[in-house]
């Protein structure tokens, strides 16, 4: 009898002590449309490589520490990144005060005027724009080809990633969230 009551009592403790394993299975369950497409794993820590802002400033990831982060790597010239852009930035009007931020991160040579023109075209008005000139973050995580969208817990740790587009503005893509955030 001593060994069942152990059992369960580690069994509880492991998931009392362990939230976010819940609430991503919970999401992983709650996948559909283009969500079907994100593909959750063990969270895995996420390179701390230097970021440069648009006023040329140093940033990094660790600055959003305690929100779930949409980090989107996506550059100007790619069509599939103008048509996922505004779709971010209204999950980010949406999700922003509930602990979510969206961070857009240009891979590669995409100079600030490109940037800030591409935002304007495509009517993005609420997001973070980082830059990874070198793509040395993007590398360090494997990113391959644009855009893909990686999903951070509060830790700062990868726990989803998403290759291509998708429209993050669905409400499939809120029931992720919601299953996420639990």
């Amino acid at each position: 009898m001593l060994s069942v009551r152990a059992a369960v009592l580690y069994t509880a403790l492991l998931l009392g002590a362990n939230p976010v394993a819940a609430d991503v299975a919970a999401a992983d369950a709650a996948r559909a449309g283009d969500m079907r497409k994100l593909n959750f794993a063990p969270a895995v820590a996420v390179p701390e490589i230097g970021l440069i802002g648009m006023d040329d400033a140093p940033r990094s990831l660790a600055e959003f520490r305690g929100e779930w982060v949409v980090l989107n790597f996506w550059a100007t010239w790619c069509p599939p990144c103008r048509t996922e852009m505004p779709s971010l930035g209204a999950l980010q009007k949406v999700l922003g005060a509930d602990g979510v931020e969206v961070v857009t991160v240009a891979t590669g040579r995409n100079a600030v005027p490109a940037i800030t023109e591409f935002f304007r075209e495509a009517g993005v008005e609420h997001l973070i724009a980082l830059r990874d000139p070198k793509s040395a973050l993007a590398h360090e995580m494997g990113i391959a080809g644009l855009p893909v969208t990686v999903i951070l817990n509060p830790d700062g740790e990868e726990v989803a990633r998403l290759i291509g587009d998708a429209d993050w503005s669905a409400p499939e893509a809120r029931a992720v969230f919601a299953a996420l955030m639990r």
